[in-house]
Formats: C-alpha cells, sequence, structure tokens
C-alpha cells in the first residue's frame, strides 16, 4: 500500500497523513493497515499519533488480536512508554512467544534488566518456551548485568535442554 510505502522510505508522517486522507474517504482499515501505522509511528518514535492509532484499533475492536497487541506493546515501548506498553501487555488475554519476548525486550531495551529477567520468569510459569530470540534477548539483559551469573546458567540450560545451543544467533549472544 502506499502507505506502508511511505513507512518504509522513512516518511511515517506523510504515511499516517495518507492514513488520514483514506479515513477521511470513509475507507475503513483493516488489521494490516493498523499495523503498518503502528509501524510508521515505531520508525518516526510518534508517540501522540501511537495513541491516536491505538484508540482506533480499540474503536474497530483489534485490540484483542495478539499480532495487533504485540504491535501496540512495541510501538509504546520504541516510543518511550514502557508504563503504556506494560499496561497494553496486560490487557492482551491470550499472549504468545513473540508478544513475552517484545515485552521483555522492552524491559531490557528501559534499563530495567531485573524486570527483563522477572518477565522471563514469569512466562515460564505461564507454561510457554522461550525461542531463540527470547533466549538472545534474556542473554543479553544478563551480560548487562553483574549479579546475573546464576539467571545465566540456568537460561544456558534451557537453551541446551531445548537443543539451541547450534542455533548461530543463540550462539553468538
Amino acid at each position: 500500500t502506499m502507505i506502508a510505502t511511505y513507512a518504509h522510505h522513512g516518511h511515517c508522517k506523510g504515511a499516517l497523513q495518507l492514513f488520514s486522507q483514506m479515513q477521511l474517504e470513509i475507507v475503513k482499515p483493516n488489521k494490516i493497515t493498523f499495523l503498518t501505522v503502528l509501524n510508521a509511528c515505531i520508525t518516526g518514535v510518534l508517540l501522540d499519533e501511537g495513541r491516536l492509532a491505538h484508540a482506533q484499533i480499540i474503536e474497530r475492536g483489534f485490540e484483542s488480536d495478539v499480532v495487533i497487541g504485540t504491535a501496540i506493546v512495541k510501538m509504546y515501548s520504541q516510543c518511550g512508554s514502557l508504563e503504556d506498553a506494560r499496561r497494553m501487555f496486560n490487557d492482551i488475554p491470550k499472549r504468545d512467544v513473540v508478544l513475552w519476548s517484545v515485552m521483555i525486550a522492552a524491559y531490557a531495551q528501559h534499563g530495567n534488566g531485573k524486570g527483563a529477567l522477572q518477565l522471563y520468569q514469569q512466562m515460564q510459569l505461564e507454561g510457554l518456551l522461550a525461542d531463540e530470540i527470547t533466549f538472545v534477548i534474556i542473554l543479553d539483559t544478563c551480560a548487562s548485568l553483574l549479579m546475573a551469573l546464576e539467571e545465566g546458567k540456568l537460561i544456558h540450560a534451557s537453551i541446551l535442554e531445548r537443543g539451541f545451543e547450534s542455533c548461530v544467533v543463540v550462539g553468538n549472544a
């Protein structure tokens, strides 16, 4: 779409203007359109516009979709609002490993390594298994925390148990 093309080339505000024009012409946005708009907000670090998109997502009834919800969590985090990201995360009824990984990464990126480790532990308690991306995020978090050696050893054991030791990305982490 034109919106995606604008956003892809770094013209985030132009993408959002097209989105507004689309709505003025009474074209209803679908999930893909909203994902594109949220991505434009992330790229341009446009928190206010992201909040408006989130409100429209709620109006359209898409907020409980895990893919849309994950994009909203990522948007809030990347735009500097960890509190809004966590609130959205908590509101999503069915969380998958991608959503958990985005939220763990958000905590780590905002300098809250202990919070990231707690989320990782909570994810495990809820029965979700980490994937390669989750392991990379959490290993990077352990490396940044001086007191996380024991947690790192436990995570390494999980990596071996799950057979990810030969994964290049995990091995490099």
